[in-house]
């Protein structure tokens, strides 16, 4: 158990590191003329329950809504807002290794 922990953990990281990438790369062509903004679509892992992975795929222009000014049609309002739910959603993955760690740690101390 502790090791599809580790391994799930895993996953919620990889996934919210390249949500943070993807909202990195959109902040930084928020004055592109033309720039077509990614969007980050989470999506469960095979099997269930095994984590999660990032279909980067997915890209969406956002011209046609009010994009806060920006020649890209990236909204930063909403860039923003993303990558602190990624950053949260990496802090929260780090936390679930550490307490994986922690009960094979205590699991190898016992059959010791």
């Amino acid at each position: 158990m502790a090791i599809t922990s580790l391994s799930t953990g895993l996953a919620g990281l990889q996934a919210n590191q390249q949500g943070l990438a993807v909202e990195g790369h959109n902040t930084a062509n928020l004055a592109t003329q033309g720039y077509a903004p990614q969007t980050a679509s989470f999506n469960e892992a095979r099997p269930a329950g095994t984590g999660v992975t990032l279909s980067i795929a997915a890209r969406e222009l956002s011209a046609a809504q009010d994009a806060g000014g920006a020649p890209s049609g990236t909204d930063p309002a909403t860039s923003i807002t993303n990558s602190l739910v990624y950053k949260l959603g990496y802090s929260l993955s780090a936390k679930v290794i550490q307490a994986a760690d922690e009960r094979l740690g205590t699991l190898i101390d016992i059959k010791a």
